[in-house]
């Protein structure tokens, strides 16, 4: 049996921190709207309002959106994180509601990131 690399238990890592952590609600993706005082200003809302209108009209049943606070990167607001069962996380920057609906459409149920508008495909790591 060949030694795994510190590359290949990143990997494996990654695949099932995901997977659980979307399996453990049941969903087969989540979005997450960052809505700090930053994101809300410079729009936010609309974009949480566009993105629920999609998964409304899509009649999915397996995606769901959440909110959390500010992600940091208060110039590049407002920022989205895309996760997709068996999938890296995307962070999407600078959106507004035409931005959320295409990545809702490419991204989410066409499962196809769309990388004009990410910031980054993938988990940061503490090691």
């Amino acid at each position: 049996m060949p030694r795994l690399t510190i590359e290949d238990l990143q990997k494996i890592k990654e695949k099932y921190k995901s997977e659980f952590a979307l399996r453990e609600g049941g969903y087969r993706a989540r979005v997450t709207v960052h809505m700090g005082t930053c994101g809300i200003a410079a729009g936010a809302r609309a974009v949480m309002t566009a993105l629920m209108e999609e998964i409304a009209a899509s009649n999915a049943g397996d995606i769901i959106a959440t909110t959390s606070g500010c992600a940091g990167l208060c110039a590049r607001e407002p920022l989205a994180t895309v996760e997709i069962m068996n999938q890296p996380p995307v962070k999407y920057c600078d959106l507004n509601e035409e931005k959320i609906r295409e990545i809702f459409k490419e991204h989410i149920l066409g499962g196809n990131p769309v990388e004009k508008y990410a910031l980054v495909i993938g988990s940061e790591t503490t090691y």
